[in-house]
């Protein structure tokens, strides 16, 4: 055996004499700025006061008693929500419940209704019928309850479980004539069925869970499941569902309000990109609002949000009217402008806000009165989604109780620049501009029925790839990419109506030729009514 070798022990570094701690109060460093004033001159003097002052405060802010990481990070970055409470510093305010209010829901444990995909195991108490005596009260009857007691007990398995049928083999003494026992009734021909592909997309592209990992989980149950054979199975099973992926894409089109946004993607193999001059990559999502239906859909490659949702609207109707589109105003989500789209522009307000609180630590009063306004307009809506109201009664809504506050703010604006109040070249006068340049836009829920305030709709669906690329890092093919866009449109699409996305997944993989045949009755919101309709 060879020799090891002893690791050297680590020696901190000796501390440099020039770096030595010293305390030195800020009104001493002030004075002798003071001195120096005349001749740095006023502007080199407000720059290095600004730099004191903000050492003094780091440092009073990290020998205070109490404080933590995330008390600094706080301090140093601003609150994690952008609400008009904690980016105005209001103090929080207990509620106080009235005798009206709805009680609280209790110790927050799981019942179990809130099990709806466990399996359920009526046990019955022997020897008991309806009307025997009660054994606590001489005169009383027993009769059973609709509503039973119930046990939840929580069992843990492995994602994917195998059976090994040992089959009984008799051998010939004389001819070496081997005989088998049968299969056993129900077992297929496959080694893997429909539900190993519906539970591995599912892990895949439904909760970002990689091959790789996926592969050491199972070995940690002892049933192996190489990556090379789940990317295999996935991508047959995306070949089976491309009809009704196809589907999908065709009734977005046709939606009243479609979402879009980018986010950026990375694919390995470049070889495949048809678009040599770009580098970029991204995903975009696409979320389209039916009505009583919504769709997501994922597109990643070269083109940008705007390309791919012009791709998506060469499949809508000619006869429907245009639909909303709503993004923010970066050009990549347009092709030239509206017009080419042939769409509704309407511009998210969420990101015309978010430039005000971005400088709101240095002009206070103007941000908080424009936080103030937007939440007046962001209530009106809340109280519009609580009372059900159709897109024509919202809009009559918002006019009423909207529009003379966004004409106050219009007006605010206006006078900002024109009286010389801000320094256009300023942050609040770069969030000025931004916001005076697409007013049209983000002020069109008070002209047209049915448009939003903002894309915060689209922002959620994107997060769907944006944990994938967390998770995952990246697609080694552009094929690859394809594959997980249409099982994240099929998944998130599923969450989106309500329904079961596995059981969607495992439905349509069993059912694939009637779902070729008739991929419009195999949407997430009618294929229950499909499979009834299938002979036994």
């Amino acid at each position: 055996m060879g020799r090891s070798k002893q690791r050297k022990k680590a020696t901190p570094p000796a501390p440099r004499p020039d770096l030595q701690r010293r305390e030195i109060d800020a009104e001493v460093l002030h004075a002798h700025l003071e001195r120096g004033r005349a001749a740095m001159g006023e502007e080199g003097y407000i720059e290095l006061r600004t730099v004191v002052d903000t050492m003094a405060f780091l440092s009073k802010e990290v020998a205070a008693e109490g404080m933590t990481l995330d008390g600094l990070r706080h301090v140093l970055f601003g609150p994690r929500t952008e609400s008009t409470a904690a980016v105005c510093k209001k103090p929080v305010v207990p509620k106080t419940k009235g005798p009206d209010d709805p009680k609280a829901k209790g110790h927050g444990r799981k019942g179990a209704k809130d099990y709806p995909g466990a399996d359920r195991v009526k046990t019955a108490l022997e020897g008991v019928q309806s009307g025997d005596p009660c054994p606590e009260c001489p005169n009383g009857k027993l009769y059973e309850q609709a509503e039973p007691a119930t046990l939840i007990r929580v069992n843990g398995v492995s994602p994917f479980r195998a059976t090994i049928y040992e089959q009984a083999r008799w051998r010939c003494n004389l001819c070496d004539f081997i005989l088998t026992a049968p299969e056993p009734a129900g077992v297929g021909p496959a080694k893997y069925d429909a539900s190993v592909a519906a539970l591995l997309a599912l892990l895949r592209y439904g909760v970002g869970l990689p091959h790789n990992r996926i592969a050491v989980l199972q070995a940690c149950f002892g049933i192996p499941f190489a990556v090379s054979t789940q990317w295999e199975i996935v991508l047959e099973a995306a070949g089976l569902l491309q009809p009704i992926h196809a589907e999908l894409m065709r009734q977005a089109a046709q939606g009243k309000v479609l979402h879009n946004d980018d986010t950026p993607m990375r694919i390995l193999n470049r070889k495949t990109f048809e678009k040599e001059g770009r580098k970029a990559i991204q995903t975009t999502a696409i979320l389209s609002d039916l009505g009583a239906n919504r769709i997501a859909l994922f597109i990643t490659g070269q083109n940008h949000a705007g390309e791919n949702l012009g791709a998506i609207l060469e499949h809508r109707a000619e006869d429907l009217a245009k639909p909303i589109q709503m993004c923010d105003a970066l050009a990549a989500n347009m092709v030239g402008d509206a017009g080419a789209l042939n769409t509704i522009l309407a511009h998210c307000l969420v990101h015309a806000r978010r430039k005000f609180v971005e400088v709101e630590t240095k002009f206070p009063d103007d941000v908080h009165y424009l936080l103030e306004s937007l939440k007046v307009v962001y209530r009106n809506d809340a109280l519009a989604k609580e009372g059900g109201m159709d897109p024509g009664a919202r809009l009559a809504f918002h006019q009423e109780g909207s529009a003379s506050v966004m004409k106050e703010l219009e007006e605010w604006l206006r006078v900002q620049f024109e009286e010389h109040k801000v320094e256009p070249n300023s942050g609040l006068g770069k969030a000025i501009k931004y916001m005076r340049k697409h007013w049209k836009e983000l002020t069109l829920f008070l002209r047209v029925p049915g448009a939003p305030l903002d894309n915060s709709a689209a922002e959620r669906v994107v997060k769907r790839a944006i944990m994938h690329r967390k998770n995952s890092l990246y697609y080694r093919t552009q094929q690859g990419a394809n594959v997980g866009d249409a099982f994240m449109s099929l998944i998130h699409t599923a969450e989106l109506n309500g329904v079961s996305a596995y059981d969607y997944l495992l439905n349509l993989l069993e059912h694939t030729k009637e779902a070729e045949a008739k991929p419009g009755d195999w949407m997430p919101w009618n294929y229950l009514s499909a499979l009834q309709a299938i002979p036994a």
